[in-house]
């Protein structure tokens, strides 16, 4: 992050009442936090995309040939 981009921010919590920086810190917090976790399964879903098309054209391929088999939802 820049340091204008930082600065601009500790104008901002500077500008509010100590209670509502504290509000204001801990939605950064949270938000922080949720784009790391969509980070991590992107991450996640990035290394296993190829595997998942590879499955994907597998059942194209066994579907017409009456290979295929009914998921079960209980099992997974």
């Amino acid at each position: 992050m820049s340091e204008e981009n930082i600065a601009t921010i500790v104008k901002i919590l500077e500008s509010v009442p100590d209670a509502q920086q504290e509000k204001i810190i801990q939605h950064l917090r949270e938000y922080i936090a949720d784009i790391e976790d969509e980070l991590k399964w992107d991450k996640s879903f990035q290394k296993t995309q190829n595997k998942l098309v590879e499955v994907a054209r597998l059942a194209k391929q066994q579907i017409p040939q009456g290979k295929r088999q009914t998921m079960d939802y209980e099992q997974l």
